[in-house]
């Protein structure tokens, strides 16, 4: 009975360690399109912010909370240095 239990034991357990491999492997491909995705929109909607209170030259405060929230969620999920220029111009402006 024990050697039963022993062969068992090291013939599942491979297929087991194998299996709870390939799913956190899965996973880590979801997370880092989740990621990807959630960064191309923050990109998105910072460009846009950035074109739409140049052009009126003011920010309100509000707008600007979104702004600083937005740019640091973009910057924590490995955000380029593009949308850095752009925060610094937005700090500029001022606040109606």
């Amino acid at each position: 009975m024990n050697e039963f239990l022993m062969n068992t034991y090291t013939i599942a357990l491979p297929l087991v360690l194998g299996y709870i491999i390939w799913l956190l492997k899965e996973q880590r491909k979801v997370r880092s399109a989740n990621s990807e995705g959630t960064k191309c929109l923050l990109r998105v909607k910072l460009i846009e912010y950035h074109d739409k209170y140049m052009e009126k030259q003011a920010i309100p405060s509000y707008a600007l909370r979104n702004w600083v929230e937005m740019f640091n969620a973009y910057k924590q999920l490995g955000g380029n240095g593009m949308i850095d220029g752009m925060d610094k111009e937005i700090h500029e402006l001022p606040i109606i």
